[in-house]
């Protein structure tokens, strides 16, 4: 038998027995999830809005019974959840965004919620978000990402290289994290620090490791291509079938780059860990919707929900979120809905245009150029940061624009001056502002890292 075949083989024992395992212990139904995803891909838009409407109702049935976030407000607005004839019914009822989620974090627990797994996240403003998942949210989000990764003719088990920055992951390395990886055959790289030395790594580990598949923030993995490509060092030979990007906006310069380089497909991919697995691109080019899990809204300004076509923020009403519930959670990113029919087959509706959530790189003042997250996570788990901006003006100045929030002081001004000057370097001035309110871009767009430096 080859390695080749034996690769195989081994991928099918991950996929088919070690993963479904590991996620039967941490009590979550992934593999009947997913098993039900692959059959209902390919059903009618029409199916596919009943099964909508039907666990919009139960998700709202919920909400009213066991979460007195939404108890509270379906009585104070005379909402009765047995009234839902329609997913248009959504509307009558109002957004939840980050401050309704800060304000009430406790009242959108359900009273009967169990094993809540708290998170967080910077947003697309860089307003520090603390939020819970429960089991079922976590199951479907990760049965909705395994059918995706399926749709490129990988699975889970497959060799896999993980290009990536959330402390989450970084400081989760624990010995049962690394047997468990070791196991499923996939490895992380950190993206916060893109120094030469740390490229030259990346470049080395990826040949020797010769995955599948890489995952990751498409600016990172770009850059590694381009560095490859610089050093000429080839990386087209590896067999690498296909880049998952996700996380920022995919750029169509970084899709060639990392397409060439590494002789593989690119699939973008849209989601977080608030809103959830929000839409993956399938290999005809169609950007789907986990529409079995999540109803997406496209709104304008006034909060009006724009027909197909028209730019709006997306909107999404989570449907496997009953433990804490996101109903029309504004995410602040900006899409356009598609009407067409993808050539693939599935009656999965489709995001014909993403437009939000860039992040920039910074460069330190030794020149190592670092994934504007590293910045982000110094900022974003102080609970006396309302809201930031961070703004590189040179490789010696950096401002920080804050909105102070409950306890802000001098203390935490000292903390944030510290925190970036250990990144950005000894020497650089770091400048904390405060004000009212963080201004969007001219585009209406918010950037919460915007780097005037030459990475």
């Amino acid at each position: 038998m080859s390695s080749s075949d034996l690769s195989s083989l081994y991928t099918r024992f991950v996929s088919g027995l070690i993963f479904p395992l590991h996620e039967r212990l941490k009590h979550h139904d992934t593999v009947a999830v997913r098993r039900q995803l692959e059959e209902s891909q390919w059903w009618s838009r029409e199916r596919l809005e009943q099964l909508q409407l039907k666990r919009l109702r139960s998700l709202l049935q919920h909400a009213g019974q066991h979460v007195p976030y939404y108890r509270d407000l379906f009585a104070r607005i005379g909402f009765d959840p047995a009234t839902v004839n329609s997913v248009a019914d959504l509307q009558r009822l109002p957004f939840l965004g980050k401050p309704e989620i800060r304000a009430h974090t406790e009242a959108l627990k359900a009273d009967n919620a169990q094993g809540l797994a708290r998170f967080n996240t910077g947003g697309s403003s860089g307003e520090p978000l603390i939020f819970f998942i429960g089991n079922q949210r976590v199951s479907h989000d990760v049965a909705a990402k395994w059918r995706a990764t399926r749709w490129w003719g990988v699975d889970i088990g497959d060799p896999e290289i993980v290009v990536w920055g959330s402390p989450i992951e970084l400081t989760a390395q624990d010995r049962v994290r690394a047997i468990r990886d070791k196991l499923l055959r996939t490895e992380l790289l950190p993206a916060f620090e893109m120094s030469a030395a740390k490229l030259d790594g990346f470049v080395a580990r990826i040949r020797e490791r010769r995955p599948k598949m890489l995952f990751g923030y498409p600016s990172a993995l770009s850059h590694i291509a381009q560095h490859a490509e610089k050093r000429g060092i080839r990386m087209d030979d590896l067999g690498i079938k296909v880049a998952f990007c996700t996380s920022e906006k995919l750029y169509d310069h970084q899709r060639e780059a990392i397409e060439r380089v590494f002789g593989c497909l690119v699939a973008n991919g849209y989601g977080s860990r608030d809103a959830g697995f929000i839409a993956h691109q399938c290999p005809s080019g169609g950007m789907h919707l986990t529409a079995e899990d999540i109803i997406v809204e496209i709104v304008d300004g006034e909060g009006r929900v724009l027909p197909s076509g028209q730019a709006g923020e997306i909107v999404v009403t989570h449907l496997a979120t009953g433990d804490f519930p996101f109903i029309r959670y504004r995410t602040g990113d900006v899409a356009v809905m598609d009407t067409a029919q993808c050539a693939c087959g599935r009656g999965l509706p489709m995001l014909k245009e993403i437009q939000g959530r860039a992040t920039d790189f910074v460069v330190a003042r030794d020149g190592t150029v670092m994934h504007g997250l590293a910045l982000i996570y110094i900022l974003r788990d102080l609970p006396q940061v309302a809201g930031f901006k961070i703004v590189q003006e040179t490789l010696d100045h950096t401002r920080v624009q804050v909105v102070p929030g409950t306890g802000f002081g001098a203390d935490t001004t000292l903390r944030i001056e510290r925190g970036l000057a250990a990144r950005l370097g000894e020497g650089v001035r770091v400048e904390v502002e405060q004000v009212v309110e963080i201004a969007p871009e001219k585009s209406g767009k918010y950037r919460y890292v915007v780097s005037k430096v030459d990475a």
